[in-house]
Order: C-alpha cells, then sequence, then structure tokens
C-alpha cells in the first residue's frame, strides 16, 4: 500500500507541474479520426492520422522515445522526435505515466521491424492516471480485483475487452434474427405487484407514494402473453430478471433472459426458432458451429458442435437411461431411495416429480454438452404449458440443454384461462393473493394458440465464447460486499 501511495503522489506531482506549463489534461480537447485499427488496415506511407488511447507502454531512446498507444479497437506504436517536436514539447513527455491519455497527430509510416507507427508531429494530454496500471500491464490474475474493478480486468487484459465486445455482437445478432422473422421488441415492467412467470423468491421494494410493495421481476412471460391477447402476434424482450437466491458458476440474482412469443406456434415451431437463432449467432459472431472450450493452459477440452438438426429426446426416456427402465412403474419410497442411491440429493420435504427432477438436474442435465432439446416435461414443473395430449402427466415443453446446463425451455402456451387458473391456484398453493389476476382476466379475453420460449443471454454467451463461469460474461456480477 506504501508504495502505491508513493507511486500516486509522484503522478500527482507530474500533474502539478503539467498545470504549472499552462497545461490541464482534464480541460483538453481532441478528437480522433480514426480508430488504432483503422488506421492499421487502411495504411498508406505518410497518411495523416489523428488518434487517442491510453499509454500501455512507454521507451525513452533519449532524444526520441516510442509509446504504445490503446483504444478499444487495439494498440498503435507511435514515435516521438525531439527535432520534430522541438525542446518544449519534447520534455513535456517526462511528465506522462503509464495509463494517461493522449491525442496524436502525426503520420504513418513502418520501422525497421516492419511495425506500423505513427510519427508524431503534434499531441495532447487528455488525462493524467494518478494510480498506476495493474500489473504492469502483463494481465490482472486476482479473481476478486478482476470481478469487483471489471475496469481494471478490461485495461489489462484485452482478450476479456474481446469476450464482452463479442456478447455485445450476440445480443445484436439475436435481435437482428429475431427483427427479420418479424418480432417486435417491447419493454415491460420491472417492478410488479405479483411476481409470476416463474416458481422463484423475488426481491422486494417498497413504493412510498403507493404505500405498498412492488417486486422485481422473476421472468418476463405474463406481461409479455398480455400483448398476445391484445393481438401483437410476434414479440419478445431483452432485460434483466432478479431472483433473490444462491449464487454458483451458473446463477447469479441479476440476469439477462431473452422471451420471445409467437401466436399460432407450439413448442415445436419454438425449437426450430431456437436452433436456427443459435447457429445464426454462432456462424456471425464465432464464425463456426464448433465451439472450443479450452482450459486454463490453452487445451481444448471439449468441443460443442452446433451443426442441426440438434438431438431431441423426451424427458422421461433420459430419466429411465439413467435411473432404471422401471423408473416411472415403483413406487415414489422407492424413487427416492434409489435417487439417493444413485448419488442426487434429495430433500426432505421433496414431492415425488421433484426427487425425478433432481434425478435429471444433477445427474443427466450435467451430461448434456451437445445441443439437446429435452421434451415432455412433468406438467407440475411447468403450469403455463399445455398438456401433451399423448401424455397427460407431461407437457408440450422442452428444455434446450447445451454445454451441461439449460440454455431455453419453450412452451406450447396454456391459452384456456380455466385450465390455467386451476394450475396457477396448485402452484400458489391454494393462496389466492398470489395470483396474477389481471393476467388470467386478459386470459379469459382470449389469446391464440402460441409457441413461447426463453433463453438465458448469460448462459448461451458462457457457452458461445468458452467460458465456464457466469460471472465471467457479466460485466460487474453480484458480490458480497466487502
Amino acid at each position: 500500500m506504501d508504495d502505491t501511495n508513493s507511486l500516486i503522489e509522484q503522478r500527482k506531482a507530474k500533474l502539478a507541474a503539467l498545470r504549472a506549463k499552462g497545461i490541464d489534461p482534464f480541460k483538453n480537447k481532441f478528437t480522433p479520426g480514426e480508430t488504432c485499427q483503422f488506421a492499421r488496415e487502411h495504411y498508406a506511407e505518410g497518411r495523416e492520422v489523428a488518434l487517442a488511447g491510453r499509454i500501455t507502454a512507454h521507451r525513452d531512446m533519449g532524444k526520441s522515445m516510442f509509446l504504445d498507444i490503446r483504444d478499444q479497437s487495439g494498440r498503435m506504436q507511435v514515435y516521438a522526435q525531439k527535432n520534430v517536436l522541438g525542446d518544449e514539447q519534447f520534455a513535456i513527455f517526462q511528465h506522462l505515466d503509464l495509463a494517461d491519455f493522449i491525442g496524436v497527430n502525426g503520420t504513418l509510416f513502418t520501422t525497421k521491424t516492419n511495425e506500423i507507427s505513427v510519427k508524431i508531429t503534434s499531441f495532447t494530454i487528455l488525462a493524467k492516471a494518478l494510480r498506476p496500471p495493474p500489473g504492469k500491464w502483463h494481465g490482472l490474475e486476482d479473481t476478486e480485483i478482476r470481478y469487483r474493478q471489471r475496469y481494471l480486468d478490461l485495461m489489462a487484459n484485452p482478450e476479456v475487452k474481446e469476450l464482452f465486445l463479442m456478447r455485445s455482437e450476440i445480443i445484436r445478432e439475436i435481435r437482428k434474427f429475431l427483427h427479420k422473422r418479424g418480432f417486435v421488441e417491447v419493454e415491460t415492467p420491472m417492478m410488479q405487484a405479483i411476481p409470476g412467470g416463474a416458481a422463484a423468491q423475488p426481491f422486494v421494494t417498497k413504493h412510498n407514494a403507493l404505500g405498498c410493495n412492488f417486486y422485481l421481476r422473476i421472468a418476463l412471460e405474463l406481461y409479455l402473453k398480455r400483448l398476445l391477447v391484445g393481438g401483437i402476434d410476434k414479440v419478445f424482450e431483452i432485460g434483466r430478471n432478479f431472483r433473490n437466491e444462491g449464487l454458483s458458476r451458473k446463477h447469479n440474482p441479476e440476469f439477462t433472459m431473452l422471451e420471445a412469443y409467437e401466436a399460432y406456434g407450439d413448442y415445436e415451431s419454438m425449437m426450430e426458432l431456437v436452433q436456427g437463432m443459435v447457429c445464426h449467432v454462432a456462424e456471425n459472431v464465432i464464425d463456426t458451429l464448433y465451439i472450443e472450450h479450452k482450459d486454463a493452459e490453452g487445451k481444448v477440452v471439449k468441443t460443442i458442435n452446433l451443426t442441426p438438426p440438434w438431438r431431441s429426446v423426451k424427458y422421461k426416456d433420459l430419466v429411465r437411461e439413467k435411473a432404471g427402465a422401471d423408473w416411472f412403474e415403483i413406487s415414489p419410497v422407492e424413487r427416492r431411495q434409489r435417487a439417493h442411491d444413485l448419488g442426487a440429493e434429495i430433500g426432505k420435504e421433496y414431492e415425488d416429480f421433484e426427487v425425478t427432477g433432481a434425478v435429471f438436474e444433477k445427474l443427466i442435465e450435467p451430461t448434456l454438452i451437445q445441443p439437446t432439446f429435452v421434451t415432455h416435461l412433468p406438467k407440475e414443473l411447468v403450469p403455463l404449458a399445455k398438456l401433451s395430449p399423448d401424455d397427460p402427466t407431461t407437457v408440450e415443453v422442452f428444455e434446450c440443454c447445451i454445454n451441461g446446463q439449460e440454455i431455453a425451455p419453450a412452451y406450447t402456451e396454456q391459452n384456456d384461462p380455466i385450465e390455467q387458473r386451476e394450475r396457477l391456484q396448485h402452484q400458489a398453493g391454494g393462496e389466492q393473493q398470489k395470483l396474477d389476476e389481471d393476467f388470467l382476466v386478459a386470459l379469459e379475453h382470449g389469446m391464440p394458440p402460441a409457441g413461447g420460449m426463453g433463453m438465458g443471454i448469460d448462459r448461451l454467451c458462457m457457452m458461445l465464447l468458452g467460458q465456464e463461469s457466469i460471472r465471467d460474461v457479466i460485466l460487474f456480477p453480484q458480490l458480497k460486499p466487502k
């Protein structure tokens, strides 16, 4: 800490020296004409350029010096000469440090080592960094600091910045795909009087003016379905959901979801939508349907093949494969004992369908690395979906699993208001105050048959970008306060 304080004082002294010369970095203006990457890609000997960025390297050669500056697009080497800038301007470089921002005017040239560079004719100091950069630009490895001070992570690790730029491209391509198919993007309330659309513990907040509690939404579903009732036949939203639950490699209390609904569709049309969208994004952002996941040493540990068609298999068939062909014929007591013997964690209060669910979640889902549509889930798990005509114990639902986790569930949506009320009452345990009456009233006005799907954007990014923790694809993941 003492070393850091000493360096801060040295940098403050340099700032004071600049101001004594009439130079205040924080009041200067400079407009770059292009990015560093554009300058490199459009190289022409002697072409004039105006670039700006953060200083990431500084090599003093006496009467000349080389600096590296970096903007969002990448790095550019710049070359300053005393006989070009003059003694006074050249001396100002002595007051610059790593992590300062400068703007430079000059001409492009190539060094003897074939490095595209800028020969400076003038420069402007744009910001003075009062703290030294992390790890002298050799990479920031402390995970806690990386997550708490993501700006340092982005500064020190260009590959991390590239990852988040690609996340932005993924979301852009999702929007492009849906817009091309005629979907309308909307925004629905994040604060809701009754949280619905999923079974999860909500965050509670108080609205002072109205004098009542509101809940941060746990899902987008029920408001989007109201829009189907209102006549918007293809609708989607990309937004934040909030669930007051634990943190893990796959879970963050605040996460990004895509939900899309299509009138006159069903769970099978949603299969085509999900498969088409993920492949579109992979081809346009990652430039391949073969997604490699690597370990810390860069060795490929698994390759996910997104080439269609993806596997489709019934939930019950997967359970029988893992837990025995007679799983659904034995008694609930025997199922509980067998699940325990297989290594699934079973809570004392678990209902019978939850015991089967634990076998799937703990022992089957983690093995589904390649894209798999797991179809026809138990009706108790999904009260907002239609029953399967050939097996009324299940619903017309799929969970799209890739990389050992659920990426996207989808339903043939329940549009029978009487059936919907009964199933929501069962889910609420008979507590009338938990029912979203406004949604049920909307359904009674008539909702067209529809397919709907949700996609966890963070988990999709984990899969496409080769990351094994959700914290590595969220810029500012939730952490316990210091």
